[in-house]
């Protein structure tokens, strides 16, 4: 099943490289674009093709629903789809939300002249701000993975038909050969 192998590591590979140039096209966190990983992997039934990333991918692929609104993605069958997400009592975490803060060094308009974007009070004020935002409206998703699994899971059944094929033709070639 050498050809089957083959085109499934193709298959992931090629759904890895594309949601990883989406990712940086949407000017995504290249720590999840690193972390985004296909496996081929051989069962007792067949093959299996996983794929792995940072668990906050699939928030931000799906996107999250806020109070006030709904947030959709576009599913494998290149579908849109509401996502299974939301935000109901809480938002996001504040402390993390200021720590993304300082990291892009963003700083709220009005601080004026000779104050720091970095003292704490400010930060986390605007953290706070931003929290209650993203409870409210959610964040779009962003179906950097979904997009492009849906475009090639399009033609997988034929492209692993064709893998096939080969696989059983060089199996029969192999047989006769060795009577």
């Amino acid at each position: 099943m050498k050809a089957l192998e083959r085109y499934l590591n193709s298959f992931g590979k090629s759904v890895v490289q594309k949601s990883k140039d989406n990712l940086k096209s949407d000017k995504g966190s290249t720590t999840l674009g690193k972390s985004i990983r296909s496996e081929v992997t051989k069962e007792a039934n067949g093959y299996s093709v996983k794929f792995y990333m940072l668990d906050y991918g699939t928030f931000l692929d799906k996107g999250v629903s806020g109070n006030k609104v709904k947030r959709s993605y576009t599913n494998i069958k290149g579908k849109s789809e509401t996502s299974p997400y939301s935000y109901t009592t809480k938002g996001p975490p504040i402390d993390i939300i200021s720590k993304w803060i300082k990291k892009k060094g963003i700083e709220p308009k009005g601080l004026g002249r000779g104050r720091s974007k970095t003292t704490g009070q400010y930060v986390s004020g605007f953290a706070y701000l931003i929290s209650k935002k993203i409870k409210r409206e959610g964040i779009p998703s962003l179906s950097f993975f979904s997009k492009p699994f849906s475009m090639k899971y399009s033609t997988f059944n034929a492209d692993v038909l064709k893998a096939l094929k080969l696989d059983i033709t060089s199996y029969i070639t192999t047989f006769t050969k060795q009577k």
